[in-house]
């Protein structure tokens, strides 16, 4: 290689196919990550939505039963008004929203 300019082609060749190998696994590893959030924001809407149904079963059985459903109490706790546990969940679905909105807003 005594000639410099090819020299130099050869030079820019390899930076050429370093960075592109650099930036496709960047964007590969990028790719992966965006998916396992997908799933684990999936697997938790799944779970909050059992929760909220097997709630909802409940508080359908014990009213049709004629218990009490404004209280509820937990074992060896405090007892829980019923309002402020509906108000942090729909604190906690406006917070998955948001995230999932900008998940989306990150793909697009």
């Amino acid at each position: 290689m005594s000639n410099p300019l090819v020299q130099a082609f050869f030079v820019g060749r390899a930076v050429a196919e370093v960075l592109s190998e650099r930036l496709e696994n960047a964007f590969t590893d990028a790719l992966s990550e965006l998916g396992k959030l997908d799933a684990e924001l999936r697997e938790e809407m799944r779970q909050f939505t059992e929760e909220v149904m097997e709630r909802a079963n409940r508080a359908a059985d014990a009213t049709a039963s004629g218990v009490n459903t404004t209280v509820v109490r937990q074992t060896g706790s405090e007892p829980i008004d019923l309002q402020a546990m509906i108000d942090e969940l729909r604190a906690e679905i406006a917070l998955l929203r948001t995230e999932l909105q900008r998940y989306r807003s990150s793909k697009g």
